[in-house]
């Protein structure tokens, strides 16, 4: 079973293809590619950014008092 990446992996890949596609000496193809999976990575990160925003929300009831978090690992 592999590990599923977390945030902050998945944050360095999409830096990383950034950097690779601002240098603009990748063939047409691979710079497509990478373009492609960097947009599949700001969607996931924008998920898990909206789902830990939610979580916080909901820790954080009317009175504006924070009650007791649980954590969960999907």
């Amino acid at each position: 079973m592999s590990e599923q990446p977390t945030f902050e992996d998945k944050l360095q890949q999409l830096e990383s293809i950034v950097s690779q596609l601002e240098k603009g000496d990748r063939p047409l193809e691979t710079a497509l590619a990478d373009f492609q999976t960097g947009v599949g990575l700001v969607k996931d990160l924008q998920k898990t950014l909206k789902d830990a925003e939610d979580t916080l929300a909901k820790v954080i009831d009317n009175d504006d008092e924070l009650s007791d978090l649980e954590l969960t690992n999907d």
